[in-house]
């Protein structure tokens, strides 16, 4: 039986922004589109001013490379990440659906589910498990709480914002933008100006290849880590504002906001490097006066809150698309607030184990082995949108377990696979280091690796799509031609 979460292209009117959003993995019809390129700046500008994107910034210094060379490896990852980031995007008002669905056309309905969703899940758990921590930690910091009580109260208005879903994750991100940006640069000045920070802070030191490399993979991680679930954010969009707008909407505010708290999160990690991140935000603050540290603290939550919700959101449409990929599902609010409540759950579960003692640890890892797994997937994705299907897909078939995707899409999980195995001799762990990396000083070229070899091997077992047929059927249907017209 196909799914019907597809073949609704139209509805009476577009929801109210007081709603609660109704819509999930489903196509969003043109009647409902609405807003301008510019309210994704704040969404991906926000989304970055919080504490576990500084804490990336203490992480990223715990490796070891000296502070100027994790500075400057921070830029050069930022930017690099952020630019696959940001045309995943610009697939949303084009297609008009969630980031994960438009993997079925090449993964196939149910290897997408396998190979992609299931990677995507583990991604939202790992990185709310690191805001769960640091939620946690900052309201005991504060109020005092019990960090298991903090991260239930935050948690649970993260999980109201994401219940009302798309309109209000824009709203609040518009909200926040200003006020985190005055915060900003008050901390700035605090963490550069800090007497604590050690003599020679800022020279640039000896350069260790290996130590910059992970430094490197870690920040483009965390910027690629947003493309499993960038364009849910950009899929209301009208379809006419186009890829370039999308695009740079995406990447500048992301890119530069990415580097503005590593950098600050890495200086004042160095200022005071046996505190845990939240301590160290603290005392840079209280460096400039008395009282600011708590202000900071405080602020940095509220942004926390908002990326909360962002992963809560994006948990709940994997589970759905799982869920769909083996039992057709409609989409419903009911259905949504089930799906955030077990995200709640796994978190909550997952957070007991880890402990704030072990946070570096755990993000670190966490970063880098999510790097590895989507480095492949973003390159399918990208050439399959840009260069093989040209962003010409039938809405319809994406929701049809016997379509013309397939069941199992075998160009892209081979691609997926051989490129895994290709990247494996040059990965760097904390637990395993491929041989050829050994070979090289421990340098981490895995991306590198990755990315040509997924996207150029898809694009070679794409010589055998019957590409003319497809796009009949697409014009047929009428649905992304017409939006495009």
């Amino acid at each position: 039986m196909a799914s019907t979460i597809g073949t609704e292209t139209e509805s009476p009117a577009p929801p109210s922004a007081a709603s609660v959003e109704v819509r999930s993995i489903d196509y969003v019809p043109q009647n409902e589109r609405h807003g301008t390129t510019r309210h994704l700046g704040a969404v991906w500008f926000v989304s970055n001013i919080n504490l576990t994107a500084m804490a990336t910034g203490v992480t990223a210094l715990s490796i070891g490379a000296g502070l100027m060379w994790t500075i400057i490896a921070t830029v050069v990852g930022s930017l690099f990440g952020s630019f696959f980031m940001a045309f995943h995007s610009a697939q949303g008002p084009q297609l008009g659906l969630p980031q994960l669905v438009q993997s079925r056309p090449q993964f196939g309905y149910l290897g997408a589910a396998l190979t992609v969703w299931v990677f995507a899940l583990v991604n939202y758990v790992a990185y709310n498990t690191s805001d769960a921590l640091l939620s946690g930690d900052a309201m005991h910091t504060l109020f005092g709480l019990d960090t298991n009580a903090g991260y239930f109260v935050a948690a649970m208005i993260a999980a109201m914002i994401s219940l009302f879903g798309y309109r209000w994750i824009h709203t609040v991100s518009r909200w926040l933008t200003w006020p985190l940006v005055v915060v900003m640069v008050v901390l700035t000045v605090a963490a550069l100006s800090n007497a604590t920070l050690p003599s020679g802070a800022f020279s640039l030191g000896a350069f260790h290849a290996g130590p910059v490399m992970t430094v490197f993979v870690i920040v483009a991680g965390f910027q690629l880590g947003w493309a499993p679930y960038v364009s849910d954010y950009s899929r209301y969009l009208p379809a006419k504002v186009g890829v370039r707008s999308t695009f740079w909407w995406t990447y500048l505010p992301s890119g530069l906001s990415a580097i503005w708290v590593f950098v600050i999160g890495a200086v004042a990690s160095a200022a005071y490097p046996t505190a845990t991140p939240v301590d160290a935000f603290k005392k840079a603050a209280d460096s400039l006066f008395g009282g600011l540290g708590a202000i900071v603290v405080f602020s940095l939550l509220v942004g926390l809150l908002a990326v909360m919700a962002i992963n809560q959101y994006g948990g709940m449409m994997s589970m759905i698309s799982i869920k769909d990929s083996v039992s057709p599902v409609s989409p419903t609010r009911r259905i949504r607030a089930v799906c955030i409540a077990i995200m709640f759950l796994l978190v909550w579960g997952v957070a007991q184990f880890v402990g704030i003692d072990r946070f570096n640890s755990f993000y670190g890892n966490v970063l880098i082995f999510l790097t590895y797994i989507f480095t492949p997937w973003t390159a399918i994705n990208l050439v399959d949108y840009f260069w093989v299907r040209r962003g010409l897909y039938s809405v319809k078939e994406i929701f049809n377990p016997r379509g013309m995707y397939g069941r199992w899409g075998w160009r892209g999980n081979v691609a997926y696979l051989v490129s895994m195995l290709v990247m494996l001799p040059f990965m760097v762990t904390t637990p395993y280091t491929g041989f050829l990396a050994a070979r090289l000083s421990d340098v981490d070229y895995s991306m590198f690796i990755g990315l040509p070899v997924a996207g150029l091997l898809y694009l070679y077992f794409c010589r055998s799509l019957d590409l003319p047929a497809e796009r009949r059927i697409v014009e047929e249907e009428g649905i992304l031609t017409d939006a495009h017209s």
